[in-house]
C-alpha cells in the first residue's frame, strides 16, 4: 500500500473573523484618527486667519466628528455578529456581548 495516504481536509482560514482584540484595535486606531482630524479642525477654525465660510465648515467639523467617531468605535461588521444558537460546548472565558463595545 506504498504511496496511500489517506487525504486529510483542508481548513481555510480566509473566512474566519478576526479576534477580538483585532477588532478593538481597529476600532481605536479608526476612533484615535478621526479625533485627531477634530482636533486640527478645531485649532484651524480658532487660529488661522480664513474666511468665515471656512472657519464655519471648520467648526462643522469639530462638531460633528466626535458623534461620526463614536458610532463607528462601537459599530461592529456584519461578519462580527454573533451567531443566533449556543452550543453546549461554549467557551465561558469568552467576553461577554455587552462588553465588547469600546467604553463599556
Amino acid at each position: 500500500m506504498k504511496g496511500w495516504r489517506r487525504k486529510s481536509d483542508v481548513h481555510q482560514v480566509t473566512d474566519a473573523r478576526p479576534s477580538l482584540t483585532a477588532d478593538i484595535r481597529k476600532r481605536e486606531i479608526s476612533y484615535l484618527i478621526k479625533m485627531g482630524i477634530r482636533t486640527i479642525c478645531l485649532i484651524l477654525a480658532v487660529v488661522v486667519p480664513v474666511p468665515w465660510p471656512y472657519r464655519l465648515l471648520f467648526i462643522a467639523a469639530a462638531v460633528f466628528l466626535p458623534y461620526i467617531a463614536v458610532i463607528g468605535a462601537n459599530e461592529r461588521s456584519a461578519a462580527d455578529t454573533p451567531p443566533t444558537f449556543q452550543t453546549p460546548e461554549a467557551n465561558q472565558t469568552e467576553i461577554p456581548l455587552h462588553r465588547r463595545e469600546i467604553g463599556s
